[in-house]
C-alpha cells in the first residue's frame, strides 16, 4: 500500500499541479506510477465538471463557459502535456531524418510551427466546448486518454532517453488496468444517460491509438515522453469532437 501511495505521490507531482508530498524516485516507489497516471485524469476530469457546475450555477454565456473548460485542463497539468504536443508539432513539420527529429524533441525552444499549431489546438477546443452541450462524458474522457497513453508506454519501444523511457522501465501499465479504467469509464457514461456520446469518445480514443501508434514507430522508432503529451492532447481533442458529433445526433434522432 505505501508503494501505491508513493507511486500516485509521483504520478500526481509529475503530471499535475496538485500538491503532493515528496517522494524518492526510486524502483520500488516508481513501481504503479503508470497505473496511476489515470487518477491524474480523473482529478482533471473533477475539477472540469466542477468549473461547468460553477458555469451553470452562475448562469454564464457559453464563450465564458467555454474560456473556462479550456483553461482547467491547462491549469491543473501545468502544460506538461501541451509541451510535448509543442516540441513534436515541431519536429513532425521538420520533414527531417529520424535522428534529426529525435533532436527536435530536445529542444526547449518552440518552433513558428509549435505556436501556430498550439494556437489552432486552442481554437478548435474552445470551438468545441462552445457546442458542449454535457461535460460529464467529456469529463471521464480525461481517465480514458490517460489509460491508452500509459498503455502505449508500456507496449511500444522507447525512441531515446529521457523522463519517459525513464518511467517505463521503473513502473508498468498491466491489461487489467486498461480493463479497469474502461470499466469505470463505461459504468459512468452509462449511469449518467449518455451512452453515445461515451461509446463515440471511446471508439474516437482508440482509433487514434493506433495511428498514434503507427506514426510513432514508423516516424520516430518509438515513444518519448513529448510523444506521449502530443497523443494525450490530440486525443482529447478528437475525443471532444466525438461527443459534440455525438450529441448532435443524438438529438436529431432520438
Amino acid at each position: 500500500m505505501k508503494s501505491l501511495l508513493s507511486s500516485c505521490a509521483i504520478a500526481f507531482s509529475t503530471y499535475s499541479r496538485i500538491p503532493m508530498p515528496q517522494v524518492e524516485w526510486s524502483e520500488k516507489n516508481m513501481r504503479h506510477t503508470l497505473a496511476c497516471f489515470p487518477l491524474v485524469g480523473a482529478a482533471v476530469g473533477l475539477i472540469f465538471w466542477a468549473a461547468d457546475g460553477l458555469c451553470a450555477l452562475l448562469e454564464a454565456g457559453p464563450v465564458l463557459r467555454a474560456a473556462l473548460l479550456t483553461a482547467v485542463p491547462v491549469a491543473v497539468t501545468g502544460g506538461i502535456h501541451l509541451d510535448g504536443y509543442c516540441d513534436t508539432v515541431d519536429a513532425l513539420a521538420s520533414h527531417a531524418g529520424r535522428e534529426r527529429k529525435l533532436e527536435i524533441l530536445k529542444d526547449s525552444a518552440a518552433g513558428a510551427f509549435a505556436v501556430i499549431w498550439c494556437a489552432l489546438w486552442f481554437l478548435l477546443y474552445f470551438g468545441l466546448l462552445t457546442e458542449l452541450d454535457s461535460a460529464r462524458t467529456a469529463a471521464a474522457g480525461f481517465v480514458l486518454s490517460r489509460s491508452l497513453s500509459a498503455l502505449a508506454v508500456e507496449r511500444l519501444p522507447s525512441a531515446r532517453s529521457g523522463m519517459g523511457a525513464t518511467l517505463k522501465s521503473g513502473s508498468s501499465f498491466p491489461w487489467w488496468a486498461l480493463g479497469l479504467y474502461t470499466a469505470a469509464y463505461l459504468a459512468a457514461v452509462l449511469l449518467w444517460g449518455e451512452p453515445v456520446p461515451g461509446l463515440a469518445a471511446l471508439a474516437a480514443a482508440v482509433g487514434f491509438y493506433f495511428l498514434y501508434k503507427r506514426m510513432a514507430l514508423r516516424v520516430f522508432g518509438g515513444f518519448t515522453g513529448d510523444l506521449a503529451g502530443w497523443f494525450l492532447t490530440v486525443c482529447e481533442l478528437v475525443m471532444l469532437a466525438a461527443v459534440v458529433a455525438a450529441e448532435r445526433v443524438v438529438a436529431l434522432w432520438f
